[in-house]
């Protein structure tokens, strides 16, 4: 992961709590609201140039924007995650920039790989969690499935996770181990 250090106050204090409400409202609704992701976004800017002037905290609040909408978009294009998702990373990233939203990105894609595997497990559906994986992974789409096989067989959840919980907890975990 990239050395980044810990940005000013109230960044850090602001993500936790968008982290955190994003994944509660993720948990209870299974949506993240973009009445939030739009509210994170414009105190993010107006806090970035309050932080560091126009020109450098724009940069910082695009970039980080950017990274965090590019880093999951494929796999919402692929219908591996919902678009809130997407959203709330983009939001995350225009708070703490393109470095940290690429850690947290890493952070979330373990977290949300390890509780997938342990939903998997527990409900008996490894085997068809990893075609699903396979499928995504050959792009486009595209399932693994058997001769004959219908294409809603191939295309079979075994379930799916809050993935905003995944990414709050990566966010947190990140910011945690930016302290010094």
């Amino acid at each position: 992961m990239l050395s980044v250090s810990l940005p000013p106050q109230p960044v850090p204090m602001c993500a936790i709590a968008l982290a955190i409400l994003a994944a509660s409202t993720d948990i209870v609704s299974r949506r993240i609201p973009n009445l939030l992701i739009l509210l994170g976004l414009v105190s993010a800017l107006a806090v970035q140039i309050a932080l560091r002037g126009a020109l450098s905290g724009g940069a910082l609040w695009l970039g980080g924007a950017v990274t965090g909408f590019a880093v999951l978009l494929p796999f919402y294009l692929l219908r591996g995650m919902a678009a809130g998702d997407v959203k709330l990373l983009m939001m995350l990233g225009a708070w703490l920039g393109a470095a940290a939203t690429v850690d947290i990105a890493v952070n979330t894609f373990i977290i949300g790989g390890v509780w997938s595997l342990g939903i998997a497990l527990i409900r008996g559906r490894l085997v068809r969690l990893m075609r699903n994986v396979a499928a995504l992974l050959a792009g486009s789409g595209r399932s693994i499935c058997a001769p004959g096989a219908s294409l809603e067989a191939a295309h079979e959840s075994v379930g799916a996770i809050p993935y905003g919980v995944a990414i709050g907890a990566g966010t947190i975990a990140v910011l945690f181990t930016m302290v010094h």
